[in-house]
């Protein structure tokens, strides 16, 4: 399918623009008929750079998504023909890019295909989750109830990613301001000193201190093109051996045993997994194909492969708490209470339950991360700058003291 870009006019003469995917241009001429729109040009778009395909993930943001599902669903529970709430959603849309796929969903349905047939033309916009759970809606004939289930579980994936960029941005971005500190510290402050040092006091002998800094600081700087070059090679390393099937499963396994970051990932994991499998199980969708969605959506390949496994042994007839105990990827604590669901028939409210606890477990353990490494990292760098200071000022007490002797 390609993209091609048109031009067309509206009933009252305006000029309007956008994109569209189709198969040819003819197919976009109809469409653009369907919404009584009359095609002035059609062009196909040329393989170029494309900021949409190289931005990171969808080039629709969750908030838009939220607010499209929330009000999708208003109108429809309203009673508004589909086609008709696509069209009032697709001219009010502050996004120019969805709205541009709201129009091309809105032609898909006038042409024939159902809701979530549409929305699978565009899965950087709706992935698998969502286009199931429509589906799910479309024939049990629940769509808007659904819909306000997807914006409920939207905000909720939301608010765990911001806390996920909570428990690793904090470290990550305090160790490289600590980094930059050092570097200036060691290339430019201190080669300062040691001139100074060298026109008050010519050869006298420095300070222990001071003469292992000095040293310190010239061997960084002579060496500085070589730790220059190994940490590139080091990236290059990293990103090659991650997009190895092992490295990476190596990788997501050491995250989830690391101390004090481990424990907060798998609480992450756990959330997301009953939460998504709740919200599926909830709306109809059958388990099977709820796991498959759950496993895709894990973004874990440890958790991936315990939720694969679980789903090959349920299709062998066993129940879902034994084979996911045997994983070791979850708590024993939750598994049981995913057997106990299993065994009242209450699976999907047992995983909105144990969802909800979760949530809460990852919020407080985000605060005691935070709160347990800032004191830590500014001690450390606290104590690498003060030591560095101390060392550079020891010369300067001791002209000082020999100034006032004379």
């Amino acid at each position: 399918m390609a993209e091609f870009a048109w031009e067309a006019r509206g009933r009252a003469g305006e000029v309007k623009k956008g994109v569209m995917e189709a198969e040819t241009a003819d197919a976009v001429q109809t469409r653009l008929r369907a919404q009584n729109l009359s095609p002035v040009a059609v062009k196909k778009k040329a393989k170029g750079l494309n900021l949409a395909a190289l931005s990171i993930g969808s080039p629709v943001s969750e908030k838009d998504l939220v607010v499209f599902v929330r009000q999708f669903a208003t109108m429809i529970d309203a009673g508004l023909p589909l086609v008709q709430c696509l069209e009032i959603l697709s001219a009010q849309g502050e996004n120019k890019v969805f709205n541009d796929i709201l129009r091309d969903i809105k032609g898909s349905v006038e042409e024939g295909a159902t809701f979530s047939e549409s929305l699978r033309r565009h899965p950087k916009v709706f992935d698998e989750l969502f286009v199931n759970l429509v589906q799910a809606g479309e024939m049990g004939g629940i769509l808007d109830t659904i819909l306000n289930r997807l914006a409920v579980y939207i905000e909720k994936r939301v608010k765990l990613k911001r806390q996920v960029k909570g428990a690793l941005v904090y470290p990550i971005g305090v160790g490289l301001i600590a980094a930059a500190v050092l570097v200036i510290l060691l290339v430019w402050v201190i080669p300062t000193f040691e001139d100074m040092f060298k026109d008050f006091g010519g050869d006298a002998e420095l300070p222990a201190l001071t003469a292992a800094v000095i040293a310190i600081s010239k061997g960084f700087i002579t060496w500085l093109p070589a730790i220059i070059l190994g940490g590139i090679g080091i990236s290059v390393a990293f990103t090659y051996t991650y997009r190895q099937p092992k490295g990476r499963e190596f990788f997501h396994r050491l995250l989830l045993t690391v101390p004090i970051m481990g424990p907060v990932m798998r609480k992450i994991a756990v959330a997301r997994f009953t939460r998504t499998l709740g919200t599926l199980l909830t709306s109809g969708v059958p388990i099977l194909d709820a796991l498959n969605i759950v496993a895709k959506a894990s973004g874990n390949v440890v958790i991936e492969k315990a939720i694969n496994n679980t789903a090959d042994k349920i299709r062998e007839g066993k129940t879902m708490a034994e084979p996911l105990l045997a994983t070791k990827a979850f708590p024993s604590m939750v598994v049981q209470m995913i057997g106990v669901g299993e065994q009242t028939g209450a699976l999907d409210q047992m995983l909105n339950k144990i969802a909800d606890f979760y949530e809460e477990e990852v919020d407080v353990a985000v605060a005691a991360l935070t709160s347990l490494l800032e004191p830590i990292m500014m001690v450390v760098i606290g104590g690498m700058v003060g030591t560095m200071l101390i060392a550079m000022y020891m010369p300067i007490f001791d002209i000082a003291g020999k100034i006032k002797a004379e």
